[in-house]
């Protein structure tokens, strides 16, 4: 049991985990002193409050693997990382009016594209997070990220990880170029994977524990969405169109061709009039053929290898929840929006349980979208920063709150700029 440990008995993973946490925190530095640090900020956004504490503080340290198993493993691929330095205790401070305000966003899985990261290797830290998720992922995901080829990126198990890693990265690019963003930031929201990223941000997650959480994650979705044909249908629709009883016939039809227990079921709530439904093939193939007849106006299939968000990841589930059992989570510092139910996590226990929900249930991002930005009349709206490749979810932003998009910002991770070796 290596998490309670003083910090001069710590394993270089313990170290590591303690010298990377987030919250409007900075990567400390694997070399040294903290390069970037962020700041923590004592701050209320409807009735969420950051905690003031030290990083290392006692019942904050390396998460406890049982039997040591995998705390020896981690420790043994991360011995040449070198501790970072612990950060001073964090002030609390005012709460920022919502015109200071902050709000980071995290994007998910189909935002990844080959060459991101290339304009964020001259920031600090952002190398050392590129060699310590080597070292836990078991390949150069850097080199992956940067060459390629586009569909290893793509596989499920691959860009996971790789737009976790890129996400936090461009935080480091934010906080260096803009750090008042990172101080007065006052909520953070990730769709699907990306509430990962949102979370280690937020100081619920060490980021190397979350990395290998990340890793499970996408092995396990890989190799559930490999059991079943199936996959995502992206649909913009109308005021007449009816999702449920199109995906009701969609299933009907599929026991007409002998499938058992046939999905077909949203999975992705985006902005009005636009869902992604998943499920088996022959389901979707239904609902393309008959778009004209539920009202669709458009239909596209999306270029992801299953039916991620419904029952048909439920083998992703039970890996999941072991490894989320074996790390320590804490309360976030600041808001962070669940995708089961576009609400604040509230504790520990509640992040672990809805974690596992969320790869069986529909993300619900408009509803959060409208839980973060809703607010009274007069009153100004935050400014939002995309932090992560793509800008599909300032589109979304865009779609869901007018007002709430002019003040949206994208944090680019593909700068061109030349990309040294490491």
């Amino acid at each position: 049991m290596w998490g309670r440990q003083s910090r001069a008995g710590l394993s270089p993973v313990a170290v590591v985990t303690r010298a990377s946490v987030w919250a409007g925190r900075g990567f400390a530095s694997l070399a040294g002193p903290a390069m970037g640090s962020w700041a923590a900020a004592g701050r209320r956004l409807s009735g969420c409050r950051a905690r003031a504490a030290l990083p290392g503080a006692p019942g904050r340290g390396g998460s406890s693997w049982p039997g040591g198993g995998r705390a020896g493993k981690l420790s043994e691929l991360l011995q040449s990382s070198v501790a970072g330095e612990e950060e001073p205790a964090r002030r609390r401070r005012r709460r920022p009016p919502p015109q200071e305000g902050t709000v980071l966003l995290f994007p998910g899985q189909g935002s990844q594209f080959v060459g991101m990261g290339r304009g964020l290797l001259r920031y600090p830290n952002v190398r050392d997070m590129f060699r310590v998720a080597e070292k836990v992922l078991g390949y150069d995901l850097l080199s992956l990220c940067l060459r390629g080829p586009p569909a290893e990126l793509d596989r499920t198990l691959h860009c996971q990880p790789a737009l976790f890693v890129a996400s936090l990265a461009a935080v480091e690019k934010l906080n260096h170029q803009q750090p008042s963003v990172i101080e007065s930031c006052v909520a953070a929201a990730g769709f699907s994977v990306g509430e990962f990223a949102a979370l280690v941000f937020a100081g619920a997650l060490d980021y190397t524990e979350a990395l290998y959480a990340v890793k499970v994650r996408a092995e396990a979705m890989q190799k559930a969405s490999e059991a079943v044909p199936s996959g995502m249908l992206s649909v913009i629709g109308q005021r007449e169109s009816n999702y449920n009883f199109a995906c009701f016939e969609a299933r009907e039809h599929c026991k007409s061709l002998g499938i058992e227990n046939p999905v077909c079921e949203v999975s992705n709530y985006l902005f009005p009039d636009s869902r992604v439904i998943a499920g088996h093939l022959q389901a979707l193939e239904f609902l393309q053929e008959n778009s004209r007849k539920y009202y669709f106006k458009r239909t596209k299939m999306l270029p992801v290898s299953g039916a991620f968000h419904t029952r048909l990841m439920e083998p992703a589930t039970e890996p999941l929840a072991e490894v989320l059992k074996s790390i320590e989570i804490q309360k976030p510092f600041i808001c962070v929006y669940s995708n089961v139910d576009s609400k604040k996590y509230m504790h520990s226990k509640h992040i672990q349980r809805l974690l596992v929900k969320q790869l069986v249930s529909p993300v619900k991002w408009e509803q959060t979208m409208h839980a973060i930005y809703e607010r009274k009349q007069g009153v100004e709206f935050p400014y939002t920063y995309e932090v992560g490749p793509g800008k599909q979810l300032g589109a979304i932003l865009r779609n869901c709150n007018l007002k709430a998009w002019k003040l949206y910002k994208h944090i680019d991770v593909s700068e061109d700029e030349e990309a040294e070796e490491m």
